[in-house]
């Protein structure tokens, strides 16, 4: 019935003769070697998911406590700031005239507010309004984002400038 050639497919030894009657055809599948590494291939696949969305989760959480530690100290320092301002208003008044003096009491009321802003806000909320500002206007927040890296490189090689004196010294 079956011959054995050798240009037959891998696993297969004899050709069957299906035009004869009562010759009946069923089909299966063995499970090779090649068939494993796809189903643990899969399992990699989900495991390496479920630990990237495991470790965006405590990334976002990470950021969100960064961000809520900023807002804290930046509406303390503004609150300061808004104090000193608003403590030169009558020195101001004496020396150049009362329409500074009044110009600085504006001022320390409008940074006062600012500072009552920013400390009210959650961190989702201000990581909200900057995607919404990014998207709205990305040339300024490329801008933006181009001077505070200027600046901060330039503090940066400040600092390690003056610690070469040090070392030096």
């Amino acid at each position: 019935m079956g011959d054995n050639r050798n240009d037959l497919p891998e696993g297969t030894d004899t050709v069957i003769d299906t035009d004869q009657p009562g010759t009946e055809i069923v089909e299966t599948r063995s499970v090779s070697n090649r068939d494993k590494p796809a189903s643990q291939s899969g399992k990699i696949i989900d495991r390496l998911r479920s630990e990237s969305e495991n470790l965006t989760s405590q990334a976002g959480e990470r950021a969100r406590g960064l961000v809520s530690q900023g807002l804290e100290r930046s509406s303390e320092a503004l609150a300061n700031v808004s104090k000193l301002v608003g403590d030169t208003a009558p020195g101001l008044d004496e020396r150049l005239g009362p329409e500074f003096g009044e110009y600085a009491r504006k001022a320390a009321s409008a940074i006062e507010n600012t500072a009552n802003s920013i400390a009210s806000k959650d961190p989702d909320e201000l990581i909200d309004d900057t995607r919404n500002f990014v998207r709205n206007s990305p040339g300024v927040a490329i801008a933006g984002a181009a001077i505070v890296g200027f600046a901060l490189a330039r503090l940066f090689k400040s600092g390690l400038s003056s610690r070469d004196e040090d070392d030096d010294a």
